[in-house]
């Protein structure tokens, strides 16, 4: 029985070894290692179900991530991670899905924000960051509680290594949740991001577009929250998207080249955290921020951001 760490199997990273050591490999050893170091990560079922996972979560992430950018909600998106994980681990601890316990975390986080927004003396900037500070530290207690079972604080740092059978089947259908429902909502998200005040003219609803982002977020966050943690989460949903917003005006391209960058960004973190002993989901989020930021030196240097241009709607 295969047992899953915060951290991949023991690697035997021969390839470079080889190389470093061998003063003139022949070209078939050579092509045969390098074979070897790119296929050798994959030979085990936890490492296989981590592929799989990571996909997917590229799917969600590259498709959700670049309507979360474009609304501009990327803080929002963490905030409310932040918000519903009290619900995740009530739902831990009692058993529920974990979806239930993200619906009951957002609906939660509303209520308050809304209660202590209308407070004059409080504002709603201060409401919001005291509702969500709260309920963050009221999940990390419950999580880190001594009475807690063991795993559930897997629920905070992630563990992309240690996803079952079941928990990639439940992933797969959340993640065919939101890429339909973002099919099915492409036009009135696009009206509304392009010109919320003359959105109703063509028959679509600023208020029941920005609830249903909010809940495919919830979702996603549900569907992330295995592999990524509830800390890390909003890297994989914000930084491929961002990373493609600065090479694409439109939606369609951006949400293709931010799908590969997500996939790719996973795949580079799994390869990172197995021959460098890391813990994988830090290795994927740390190869997202990477990625934006060589990205975003590239652009700057090549001064050719289109929304420098041609503003920042597709």
């Amino acid at each position: 029985m295969e047992m899953a760490t915060g951290t991949p199997p023991a690697a035997s990273p021969r390839f470079f070894h080889r190389i470093t050591t061998e003063p003139e490999p022949s070209r078939d050893r050579l092509m045969g290692e390098l074979a070897q170091f790119l296929f050798e990560p994959w030979s085990s079922g936890i490492m296989q179900r981590a592929l799989i996972e990571v996909v997917l979560l590229g799917l969600v992430g590259g498709a959700l991530g670049c309507w979360i950018v474009f609304y501009e909600l990327s803080y929002s998106a963490e905030s409310l991670a932040h918000a519903l994980f009290p619900g995740l681990v009530l739902a831990a601890l009692l058993g529920f899905p974990l979806i239930l316990g993200a619906g009951a975390g957002v609906a939660v986080a509303a209520l308050a924000i809304l209660v202590f927004g209308r407070a004059p003396h409080i504002g709603r900037d201060t409401s919001v960051a005291v509702v969500i500070s709260a309920l963050f530290g009221l999940g990390v207690v419950l999580a880190l509680s001594p009475d807690s079972p063991p795993g559930i604080q897997e629920l905070l740092f992630g563990d992309v290594l240690g996803v079952r059978r079941a928990d990639l089947i439940l992933a797969a259908l959340l993640a065919a949740v939101v890429l339909c429902s973002l099919a099915l909502f492409h036009r009135q998200l696009l009206a509304v991001g392009f010109d919320r005040a003359t959105a109703r003219s063509i028959g679509a609803r600023p208020r029941l577009t920005d609830l249903a982002l909010i809940c495919l977020l919830a979702v996603a966050t549900v569907v992330a929250v295995q592999g990524m943690g509830n800390l890390l989460v909003v890297a994989i949903l914000v930084g491929p998207a961002a990373t493609a917003r600065l090479f694409c005006r439109r939606m369609g391209r951006m949400m293709l080249l931010a799908t590969a960058l997500s996939v790719a960004c996973g795949l580079a973190g799994l390869y990172l955290s197995f021959y460098a002993g890391l813990a994988a989901g830090a290795s994927i989020a740390g190869v997202v921020v990477l990625l934006y930021i060589v990205a975003f030196a590239a652009s700057e240097l090549a001064g050719s951001r289109p929304g420098r241009a041609a503003g920042n709607r597709p």
